[in-house]
């Protein structure tokens, strides 16, 4: 007999996930205009209000190049501070349940993180990145990778001193946008450096939206069976050819619990002109339409993930709310099919049925619920 229970049909995959927003971060740094600091406050309260518990605040790496944070310091400061905390007090949210990070993909980066640490207001969470593809890696960080591991295993120590948790990102674990087809196997490796110089978790992405579901699962299935906890392991993936919603999908039939996510589907790569000049960024955009290269939508994924009934901890109608604002805050339609169209309702839209139905159906000598003749 076919089985129909999903659970037993993959039995990794997990009835209670962690949703991760990275909003704030990687969904503003590739908007051509300067998102002013008070609205960049008001979504990392209204995330944080709406139930995520894992946040990333900023870049604190040079805001020469991305001077989207240039108030890095200014919103670091305000999650610290009796403000912010009240307000989480007076909705029964302990401030200490929330991991707040930053991005620091450079040593300098990492030194700053400290240094704010120190002062009361750093994040409680760092992160650096590597590539499989050194190319790929050398356009993001300017340097080659094992000149880059040993930066890391020096910046991973003097964290854990100033107790800050590191999480070390693989990307281009299914394709490069620069040197094109990678080996899955070489991601293995890679997450295996992280957690041995000393990484608290792992941060796995598909920056430029490669993956497929088939690899995804092929890919995740590997991690688990050589790392087998999955609180250490995040998926975060890119949405530039609309089938992101199937690797999530894929991840969670291969056991991963925790997911990364935008209002909207913002991000990608940092902007190259902010407001009326270009800039430096990373550089030139890797695609022609830079619209299409956001992560995935956390209204829709988070619809999705509740459809599927697993626990995940947020207000999805205050997130599909907070969606519908972001498009005014960006002053354009975003990606989110949720926040526009809104959940599966069970109780329907009545307001859209075809009158006389019932009388109809008593004209007949219908029963009310009858499908069939009798």
């Amino acid at each position: 007999m076919t089985e129909y229970d999903y659970w037993k049909i993959f039995p990794k995959m997990p009835k209670k996930v962690t949703i991760g927003d990275i909003t704030v971060r990687d969904g503003f740094q590739h908007e051509e205009r300067f998102i002013s600091t008070e609205a960049k406050k008001t979504y990392l309260e209204e995330l944080i209000f709406a139930g995520c518990r894992d946040i990333e605040v900023t870049n604190l790496g040079n805001p020469y190049s991305m001077p989207q944070f240039g108030d890095a310091e200014e919103l670091l400061a305000y999650v610290k501070g009796d403000r912010f905390k009240t307000k989480c007090d007076r909705r029964g949210i302990n401030i200490d349940d929330i991991c707040f990070t930053a991005i620091t993909i450079r040593e300098a980066s990492v030194n700053r993180a400290i240094a704010l640490k120190q002062k009361g207001v750093g994040p409680d969470r760092i992160l650096m990145m590597v590539s499989t593809e050194e190319e790929h890696h050398f356009a993001n960080s300017g340097t080659t990778l094992p000149n880059y591991w040993a930066e890391a295993e020096r910046c991973i120590k003097n964290c854990n001193d100033a107790g800050i948790k590191m999480c070390g990102t693989v990307s281009t674990i299914w394709g490069s946008p620069i040197g094109g087809a990678t080996d899955m196997k070489d991601a293995v490796k890679f997450t295996k450096r992280w957690f041995d110089i000393g990484a608290h978790d792992v941060e796995h992405a598909d920056h430029d939206g490669s993956a497929s579901a088939a690899d995804v699962y092929r890919y995740f299935s590997m991690i688990l069976d050589e790392m087998p906890d999955p609180r250490y392991h995040i998926a975060h993936f890119h949405e530039t050819k609309r089938v992101a919603s199937a690797s999530v999908l894929a991840a969670l039939q291969a056991g991963i619990t925790c997911f990364e996510a935008t209002l909207g589907g913002l991000g990608g790569q940092p902007a190259n002109f902010m407001d009326d000049r270009p800039i430096k960024g990373t550089g030139e955009y890797y695609y022609d339409d830079e619209r299409f290269v956001g992560l995935i939508c956390l209204e829709d994924t988070l619809v999705q993930i509740d459809e599927m009934g697993i626990e995940h901890g947020w207000d999805v109608d205050r997130v599909l709310w907070l969606g519908r604002q972001m498009e005014k805050s960006m002053g354009k339609r975003l990606r989110s099919e949720a926040a526009i169209n809104g959940r599966t309702l069970k109780e329907g839209h009545m307001a859209f049925a075809r009158p006389g139905l019932e009388k109809l159906k008593e004209k007949l000598g219908e029963k009310p619920n009858q499908n069939f003749p009798e």
